[in-house]
């Protein structure tokens, strides 16, 4: 085992699986792991992501991968607290279309992606069947619609919404379309299927459809 290893296997000795230490050679462990797991999820899905394999890909000792995660559910729940963490932040226009039009298109160019697209097929799938799956995923979805809900509470504030409009039921709204779309049809997620969610949830919100 290679001294990175080592090193990132001692810091982690004694805590709970999919923990990590920030910064240095543990960061750079799990950075490595993450990103092999999410290639292997994209290319092979749940059923045959397997942590020897992840750990041989991404040259890892397979001792600090058990360790670290202890299962393949771990595993993919770190993969998609860190997805959560490095999506991008809202963008504010000062208008709520213009708010859900820059949702919908970061939505979309996520699920149009061959790589992303597929990771999120396979979570997904993943998650009607396995419960912890399911709860990680629950919480992906939970800090994303949370960091996009503030450009409806604004869109309230400025008078373009009714008041008590339900910010994550529109953020929501926004986000559903291209997910059905990715899942049901081969149809392509192009710009305009981004544009039709943002202007359909905005429509809605303003004639109170979420109040």
């Amino acid at each position: 085992m290679s001294p990175e290893v080592n090193d990132a296997a001692n810091d982690d000795a004694g805590g709970d699986p999919g923990t990590v230490r920030p910064g240095g050679r543990t960061a750079r462990v799990r950075a490595a792991v993450l990103r092999t797991a999410g290639d292997a999820l994209a290319e092979h899905g749940f059923a045959r992501l397997d942590l020897a394999d992840v750990a041989r890909r991404a040259d890892v000792g397979k001792s600090t991968v058990y360790r670290r995660w202890g299962t393949v559910a771990g595993l993919v729940a770190d993969l998609l607290t860190d997805m959560a963490e490095q999506s991008l932040p809202r963008t504010e226009t000062g208008s709520l279309l213009g708010d859900l039009r820059a949702n919908a298109e970061l939505v979309r160019s996520t699920l149009a992606d061959p790589r992303q697209g597929a990771l999120f097929k396979a979570v997904i799938a993943a998650a009607t069947t396995d419960a912890r799956t399911a709860e990680s995923l629950h919480r992906f979805y939970e800090i994303r619609v949370a960091e996009w809900a503030p450009c409806v509470e604004h869109a309230v504030l400025r008078g373009e919404l009714p008041k008590g409009t339900d910010p994550y039921e529109v953020i929501r709204a926004v986000s559903a379309p291209l997910y059905y779309r990715l899942l049901t049809s081969d149809a392509p997620l192009d710009e305009a299927a981004g544009a039709r969610a943002a202007e359909a949830a905005a429509a809605a919100a303003k004639a109170g459809v979420y109040a």
